[in-house]
């Protein structure tokens, strides 16, 4: 059995390590990335399988990511390898020291062909947990059946779905989105959302009652992640606020999927609501002081890092 089945896209990344616009010779990073991925590394370091499933192309970059994911514990069986496309590509600027900015490749490549035969049924109908993002169904028609198909197999095992939200605005209008979303939330157990993606399903309010909206529209609990404010959950009909774990920002990418790993973990775990946002935040604040998307993200021994004092002898 594994603990969480998740599936979606990863891409090769290359970002640029000093400020500044690209240019030839400027000083780069090279690593992937996929919000999905980045869960499942997260989940995996905390001490739970996982398993990704998506398509790569038959490339260098599509081998870094199979290699990268394996590495981290991640089950990478049920990835299929397009032999006539390649992976797709995120190019990632520092503009300047405090505004990022990201370009994407994807559209027709590799990733975007996800489709409903990608999905086990004995896989996912043997997990804990079952992680969507509100990614993979922009990316195109097949990709948001395979969505709905994974989906479809969770609900019938009794499977807990968890749905991180995750509105791309270059992918898919407002409109498209709230409708697919709207329809994902309802089969959801468990619903992630920044308050203004909560927005697409519910109508504007303070984040406590955002969350209560959000379970009444079916899942059991609801968490809105606040960024540096922290989070707040409605949970079991229990409301819980979550403050920001103190840390030094390098790098906010990656954050509210790292919280979403260290929630799901915890989840897995057993521990109780207060416990999981506690872990959630941590992990997000791991991320975001390190690069990256997933290279920060903690393993269960350095939990208690942040907590405790600055130098470890």
């Amino acid at each position: 059995m594994t603990a969480l089945v998740t599936l979606g896209e990863s891409m090769a990344v290359v970002a640029a390590s000093t400020p500044g616009p690209l240019a030839p010779g400027k000083p780069a990073n090279l690593s992937f990335a996929g919000a999905e991925a980045t869960v499942a590394i997260g989940v995996s370091r905390l001490g739970h399988s996982a398993s990704w499933i998506g398509r790569v192309g038959a490339d260098a970059a599509g081998t870094m990511i199979v290699h990268g994911l394996r590495s981290e514990g991640v089950d990478v069986s049920h990835v299929h390898v397009e032999p006539d496309l390649p992976t797709g590509l995120m190019l990632r600027e520092r503009r300047t020291a405090d505004h990022t900015r990201s370009a994407y490749y994807r559209r027709g490549l590799a990733g975007s062909r996800l489709a409903p035969g990608d999905i086990d049924e004995r896989l996912v109908s043997s997990a804990r947990l079952l992680h969507i993002t509100g990614i993979t169904p922009a990316l195109g028609r097949t990709a948001r059946d395979a969505v709905r198909r994974a989906v479809d197999i969770a609900r019938r095992a009794g499977v807990v779905v968890s749905l991180d939200v995750n509105y791309r605005a270059l992918l898919w209008s407002r409109d498209d989105a709230a409708d697919e979303l709207g329809f994902l939330v309802r089969q959801a157990d468990l619903v992630f959302a920044g308050p203004e993606e909560a927005r697409l399903l519910v109508d504007e309010a303070p984040p406590e009652e955002t969350a209560q909206a959000l379970t009444a529209l079916g899942p059991q609990q609801a968490v809105v992640k606040l960024g540096a404010e922290g989070a707040l959950a409605a949970i079991d009909g229990a409301v819980l606020a979550q403050p920001p774990v103190p840390v030094t920002v390098v790098d906010p990418i990656g954050a509210g999927d790292a919280f979403v790993a260290g929630y799901l973990a915890a989840y897995l775990d057993g521990a109780s609501p207060a416990e999981r946002l506690l872990t959630a935040a941590t992990c997000g604040s791991f991320a975001v002081s390190v690069q990256g998307d997933w290279e920060g993200l903690p393993r269960r021994e350095e939990l208690s890092l942040l907590t405790g004092d600055d130098v470890i002898r």
